[in-house]
């Protein structure tokens, strides 16, 4: 599968990132479409302007993003969500009507060879009334999905997540979608199943020196904070490090900043990271949210302690730490929690099982999976 190229395959993605979406969704389809693009296809983007936006992001990357207009008038965009609408329609910012309109304007700017050969769309406020109505803009369609709560009508679907087979789609895709399921097929930028190996050799003998904190690119809900200072009342070694990521557009970057400053232990705070392969993999230990940098901590055998911040992020948690690669913790048993696992006695092998278990999970070439997928699939 590997040497199979898309030479003159041609791809858009339709996603939006936000303070309410988060940025997961942009993130992974760039790794998609970047992986894609190292074998011949030309990728675009259709993305809206939201608040928290990366339309800056997947330009830097060297993409096109179409801006897709605004509809100020929509109820969706005030969080109305009609009746017969995805759980989350809101999130669009307008109807999908208008949304199909303007997604297939900016498809016909792209090309005037006639539809796209792949449709991406990875959004939670789409579904099968969208799609249908996308179909005469492109051959074949993809959606990338995660919560199995509404219809679809595509060729491929990619649900990434631990646990999830054929059976939660049964009715909710045809017969005819050919469904990716699990971990093995996470998007994950080749630098993680990279610093994989070498990742794991040196978790033969844990210690516990560096803290990687992850609350998500955007952290609306400010959950950084309550996580350094849990950490801040733990008997954690002097020496430890404690690095906290956040994203440009993160609304309490400043607080989180100045917080760092009284910290007992060292703390720093990374902005926009391009290397988290390489942060993760010279951490002794993670705490984040279940959101998809979950399957980026087990292809390099990060051992980790979760907490769902996100109604979406309970069955990812719940899935982890039954697999023995994370422990669980809510925000409001965050400071027992760590006091349990930094204090434990046993703490080396802890960490070390974690670890073994979280390697299981996925080994980080679920891009090439999927890339190859679309290709031999693509007439």
């Amino acid at each position: 599968m590997g040497e199979l190229r898309a030479s003159n395959m041609r791809v858009a993605f339709r996603t939006d990132a936000s303070l309410e979406i988060g940025t997961g969704h942009v993130m992974r389809c760039l790794t998609l479409a970047s992986m894609l693009r190292s074998r011949g296809a030309e990728c675009i983007f259709l993305s809206r302007a939201h608040e928290g936006h990366l339309l800056e992001q997947i330009e830097r990357q060297g993409f096109t993003a179409f801006v897709l207009d605004e509809h100020p008038s929509s109820s969706l965009q005030k969080g109305v969500t009609a009746d017969g609408q995805p759980p989350h329609a809101a999130w669009l910012g307008t109807s999908w009507e208008n949304d199909a309109g303007d997604s297939q304007s900016a498809l016909s700017t792209f090309s005037s060879m006639g539809p796209v050969d792949w449709l991406v769309v990875d959004h939670y406020g789409l579904d099968i009334q969208w799609e249908r109505a996308m179909r005469e803009s492109c051959i074949k369609l993809l959606v990338i999905d995660d919560l199995a709560d509404r219809a679809h009508d595509c060729d491929l679907l990619l649900d990434q997540n631990l646990g999830r087979d054929a059976a939660d789609y049964a009715s909710r895709a045809s017969r005819n979608t050919h469904l990716l399921m699990g971990p093995e097929y996470a998007l994950l930028r080749p630098e993680f199943s990279e610093a994989r190996d070498a990742s794991l050799r040196r978790r033969s003998s844990p210690t516990l020196q560096q803290i990687l904190v992850t609350m998500g690119g955007v952290d609306k809900g400010n959950f950084t904070r309550q996580v350094l200072m849990a950490l801040n009342d733990c008997p954690l070694p002097e020496d430890v490090h404690v690095v906290a990521v956040m994203g440009p557009h993160a609304p309490w970057l400043a607080d989180i900043r100045e917080l760092t400053n009284g910290m007992r232990v060292a703390t720093s705070v990374k902005v926009g990271v391009t290397n988290m392969a390489e942060l993760m993999s010279v951490s002794d230990v993670a705490i984040g949210a279940g959101g998809s940098t979950t399957w980026e901590r087990c292809s390099v055998g990060l051992p980790a302690v979760l907490a769902s911040i996100a109604a979406n992020q309970e069955r990812i948690t719940q899935a982890v730490v039954q697999s023995g690669a994370a422990l669980e913790c809510d925000m409001d048993s965050m400071h027992s929690t760590f006091m349990d696992l930094f204090a434990s006695r046993d703490l080396p092998s802890r960490l070390a099982a974690m670890s073994r278990a979280a390697a299981a999970v996925t080994d980080g070439e679920g891009a090439q999976r999927v890339s190859g997928e679309m290709m031999c699939r693509k007439q």
